[in-house]
């Protein structure tokens, strides 16, 4: 049969010969997908993290005994280009730890002086006058002392929130064993020695300054730890001291932290649309994807027990020059040398790593890690996760872990065997009917993670991704 048809366009008339595709559609049965959905990622921090049963929904980190070394980081608060120290955290300040007069503290943050430097201008110089505390509100500078043969070498990097000179508090005027030279301009606080001495109705202040100065040296190793006294190389019946091993007294303990939706399907959808995929089923499964990625980003950013909130301080390096460079890699490499695993960074830091590589003729290689190709360092590989966010100023951190219960790691917490278990540590619990016929499901899911050690886990921060040669 000849059948004349206007074509669409409004062009001239033709005659089909067979019939069209459009009508034939309705005959057809179409061939779909499972739902998609964009925020899926590969989630390698979950993957690669030892699982520990956490029964009571409570684990518990016991260690060894440890003085505070008072090596904590300084907060700072501005208005406009003015910054100002919280009062609160001068005391961590070694000098000022537990000093608990708020006023006392309010005067002093206000006798801070602000002062700019540009890159190259040096801050302190060894063999001056050390006369005055000095606290890094922003910025990154290198300190710098003489090296094995005499010269010149960078033996840190400083950045936001270090100080030096705390000693001077209660030294009075010695000379700079260091010099401070900026490589970034800097916003400096400084507090000369003589304006604590100064200051009226702060003898509290005083005595607790020359109190903190005179009292004794508690022995520990180099980790902070109470000293195990060990006895070697000695000969004959010699006397041999008594020791025994300090725990601390109120360990911190890591309670689970749950993640929870109560997904909602309607009755008639869940009867009648199940062919060919189960609607409940997709449902779950994309929520539980959704609560995935949540748990990824907790164990990362939560300030209770998130990695990056949890890395000690003495494990947080900076970059030498802004971007991730192969020497910056090392250095953390050299922090958590113990049995290190891996990597985890943003993919845009991967990237500037790799740019940086390329700027020095280094080509990484790529090992095979459960049949995916991934970039490495060392041997380590880099693994990519989004969840180490970018700054607005387009920094970000990368971070070394060594894992597991046995090699006194990081290791992630979760309670199996929970009523309506789904997955490990997951339970779909029916929460019922409703009078407009849709049923309700609550989704849980319950984790928390923890560093057994604090050399288990290193912070590479301030990392640019945004600088390109």
């Amino acid at each position: 049969m000849d059948v004349t048809t206007v074509d669409p366009t409004g062009a001239d008339t033709y005659s089909r010969l067979s019939l069209g595709t459009e009508a034939a559609r309705n005959l057809a049965t179409t061939t779909k997908s499972a739902p998609q959905m964009q925020g899926i990622t590969s989630r390698w921090l979950l993957r690669m993290l030892p699982w520990t049963q956490a029964n009571g929904g409570v684990y518990r980190v016991n260690r060894r005994l440890t003085y505070q070394l008072g090596d904590g980081r300084l907060t700072f608060t501005n208005t406009g280009a003015q910054v100002r120290v919280i009062p609160q955290e001068l005391r961590e300040l070694p000098l000022l730890r537990g000093f608990d007069d708020e006023s006392t503290l309010s005067a002093l943050a206000d006798r801070f002086v602000q002062e700019e430097y540009q890159p190259g201008d040096l801050i302190t110089q060894r063999g001056g006058a050390a006369d005055r505390v000095v606290l890094l509100a922003h910025g990154k500078a290198n300190k710098i002392g003489p090296g094995e043969y005499g010269d010149d070498s960078v033996l840190d990097v400083l950045a936001d929130g270090e100080h030096v000179g705390a000693h001077v508090l209660a030294d009075g005027e010695t000379n700079w064993e260091h010099t401070v030279k900026a490589i970034t301009p800097c916003t400096v606080l400084s507090l000369p020695h003589h304006t604590v001495w100064e200051m009226p109705a702060a003898d509290e202040l005083r005595s607790h300054i020359t109190a903190a100065a005179q009292s004794p040296q508690r022995p520990s190793n180099a980790h902070g730890e109470a000293s195990i006294d060990v006895a070697s190389g000695h000969w004959g019946e010699s006397l041999l001291a008594g020791t025994y091993v300090d725990y601390e007294v109120a360990p911190r303990e890591y309670e689970l932290s749950v993640a929870q939706t109560v997904l909602r399907v309607h009755s008639r959808v869940a009867d009648l649309y199940n062919q060919p995929m189960n609607q409940t089923e997709q449902q779950l499964r994309l929520t539980i994807e959704a609560l995935r990625e949540r748990q990824e980003e907790e164990l990362v950013n939560n300030r209770e027990f998130g990695l990056l909130h949890n890395a000690d301080l003495s494990q947080r390096i900076h970059t030498r020059t802004g971007p991730p460079t192969p020497d910056d890699l090392d250095e953390l490499l050299a922090l958590v040398w113990k049995d290190s695993e891996f990597f985890l960074a943003h993919p845009r830091a991967i990237a500037a790593f790799g740019r940086e590589c390329n700027r020095q003729g280094v080509y990484p290689q790529s090992i095979d890690i459960n049949g995916n190709k991934v970039p490495s360092w060392r041997g380590v590989p880099i693994f990519p996760c989004n969840k180490l966010h970018v700054s607005d100023t387009r920094t970000s951190s990368i971070l070394l872990m060594r894992t597991g219960e046995q090699n006194q790691g990081v290791v992630g917490l979760h309670q199996t065997g929970i009523p309506d278990e789904y997955q490990p540590g997951l339970s779909v619990r029916f929460m019922g009917i409703d009078d407009k016929a849709i049923i309700s499901y609550l989704v849980s899911a319950y984790y928390s993670a923890a560093v057994l050690v604090p050399d288990a886990l290193g912070v590479l921060e301030h990392v640019e991704i945004g600088r390109q040669g």
